[in-house]
């Protein structure tokens, strides 16, 4: 799928999104390496057990370049239209608090669609997985040109 069957031409994705007081999103970076893997291989038996089955992610003995190639490519493809990849950050930027992921998929009658997965590292701050859980479908809703959205990996439930 290329970008221009999957979003209109003219769009601009958000370069960044308020979520609550001192944390926002905005797209990842290879330059985000060591505060990823923090946050993932910190928490990388219960993100196995969201992702891992699907996309085989993240490998228990994930290195630092191959976390670096990946986000790499995650900016690459911001950057293209083939899908985004958003962190979850601290004010600072000092510390990842999860990701935001948006897929393409397939036109569902005819309009743009997405599918769309978050999470949040175990020890986030209070009130952040909740207020992300709220904040994603209305954010989609708000910035973005999807007529449709799946959410495969049950967002918002709690998390094993």
């Amino acid at each position: 799928m290329t970008d221009t069957a999957w979003l209109p031409a003219d769009f601009a994705h958000p370069l960044r999104a308020e979520l609550v007081d001192g944390v926002h999103l905005r797209p990842i970076r290879a330059a985000d390496v060591d505060i990823d893997m923090i946050a993932v291989m910190g928490n990388q038996q219960m993100l196995w057990a969201i992702y891992g089955e699907a996309w085989g992610w993240p490998p228990a003995t994930m290195t630092r370049e191959a976390d670096e190639e990946d986000l790499a490519r995650h900016a690459a493809e911001m950057e293209t239209h083939e899908s985004f990849n958003y962190a979850v950050l601290t004010a600072g930027e000092d510390r990842l608090l999860g990701c935001v992921y948006i897929d393409p998929l397939e036109p569902v009658d005819g309009a743009v669609a997405a599918e769309v997965s978050w999470w949040t590292v175990a020890d986030a701050p209070a009130g952040v997985a909740e207020a992300l859980n709220a904040f994603v479908p209305e954010w989609l809703a708000r910035e973005w040109p999807f007529g449709h959205v799946s959410y495969p990996f049950n967002e918002g439930a709690p998390r094993p």
